[in-house]
């Protein structure tokens, strides 16, 4: 760690977020937990859902109350997000997408009349969703194919998107196109496209393994027009925006991680409990004592983390290294400890009658959206050898 940043995490949450971890924690239980079993039978987030998210203020959480905000910070995200994924990662991820990958560009970027005109729809009732993704750029995501062409003073995208979390629901994209390509990455420009312009379509929806209830759409665009006042940020700088975007994005990444990992130890927890073999609950055998012990450690330390990538970011600090590295060993422990909540359960844990299936089949998404762990690695491994 560079010596500028602080020297210890700063992982004790002050009373304002406390109360509302609490206050989202219940929410959870309350909310989203009942909707749960539906939502994933259905793969769809209960539209009944959404408004809820808006009324407590989830879904404008770092924007300015002068816009409709909560006027918080990002540890306030990551610990909304973390309390949802304990319940339900699917459900988290709505909240994390809008918070990070949507409100970050808006509110580093945009112009007064772009803020002045999208924030309040955002934080009121509007979902969006962020467009980087394309089926030939993955990991290579400057790779894009879609393009921007300025026609009689209106810029016009042709292409396609794929993988684009709220695709189903959102009503506003922030949207990355190739306005020159001939001049590579540096010709990338982002733009804002509303929902309802000419041209423009949600095509497939995929069905996924985990995270079921999220939507993870393909976006078609058939010469959509734009107008010059909706491109966000300079025109060229489109690859700058989606670099920082993501960077904030990936501490969202790992709260859903960690939330999902501590949900799946809990009801693990709660069950060896209950669970008798050989007239004894299995929570009296060391050897599972000391696995969960080995997880529940893991789960802390990926925790703080996630926590000091979080408050670096809040303080103004450069986080590359620090949320790719947060990111990486929180999907990675996710992983881990989904595995053994499962194992834990026996034949059960198997079986959809119980959670810890579906923590498991959660948790892979984590290695693999918002930069791979063999891109983190790279990152990281780039940031130490600076």
């Amino acid at each position: 760690m560079s010596t500028d940043h602080p020297a210890q995490p700063l992982t004790v949450l002050s009373d304002d977020e406390s109360a509302f971890r609490d206050a989202v924690a219940e929410f959870a239980r309350g909310e989203v937990a009942p909707r749960v079993a539906e939502m994933e039978r259905n793969a769809k987030i209960d539209p009944t859902l959404i408004p809820k998210y808006f009324e407590l203020g989830l879904m404008g959480i770092q924007v300015p109350e002068q816009y409709g905000g909560a006027g918080g910070n990002l540890m306030m995200v990551t610990i909304a997000v973390e309390e949802i994924s304990k319940v339900d990662a699917a459900a988290a991820i709505m909240v994390d997408v809008q918070n990070t990958l949507v409100f970050y560009p808006l509110l580093t970027y945009a112009t007064a009349a772009q803020k002045a005109k999208y924030l309040p729809r955002l934080t009121a009732d509007t979902v969006g969703a962020y467009a980087l993704s394309e089926a030939g750029s993955g990991s290579d995501a400057f790779a894009l194919s879609t393009r921007a062409e300025l026609v009689d003073g209106t810029w016009r995208l042709t292409g396609r998107k794929m993988w684009i979390t709220n695709g189903a629901e959102a009503g506003l994209f922030i949207v990355f196109a190739n306005a020159d390509p001939s001049k590579g990455y540096k010709g990338i420009t982002a733009f804002i496209v509303e929902r309802g312009a000419p041209g423009f379509s949600v095509g497939k929806k995929e069905d996924k393994l985990g995270i079921r209830a999220s939507s993870t759409t393909e976006l078609i665009f058939d010469n959509v027009p734009v107008a010059p006042e909706n491109v966000l940020g300079p025109v060229g700088q489109g690859y700058k925006i989606a670099i920082e975007t993501l960077n904030e994005g990936r501490i969202g990444i790992g709260a859903q991680m960690i939330g999902n990992a501590q949900g799946a130890l809990d009801a693990a927890t709660a069950y060896i409990k209950e669970r008798k073999q050989f007239g004894k609950s299995l929570s009296e055998f060391q050897g599972i004592q000391f696995q969960l012990a080995q997880a529940a450690t893991e789960v802390e330390a990926a925790r703080l983390m996630v926590y000091n990538a979080t408050r670096l970011k809040d303080a103004g600090h450069d986080i590359v290294k620090e949320g790719a590295m947060a990111k990486l060993l929180a999907s990675q422990v996710c992983e881990r400890a989904t595995s053994l909540a499962l194992e834990l359960f026996g034949g059960y844990g198997y079986t959809k009658d119980y959670p810890a299936e579906k923590f498991y089949r959660d948790a892979k998404i984590g290695t693999i959206y918002e930069g791979t762990s063999n891109m983190q690695l790279q990152t990281i491994a780039k940031a130490l050898l600076k």
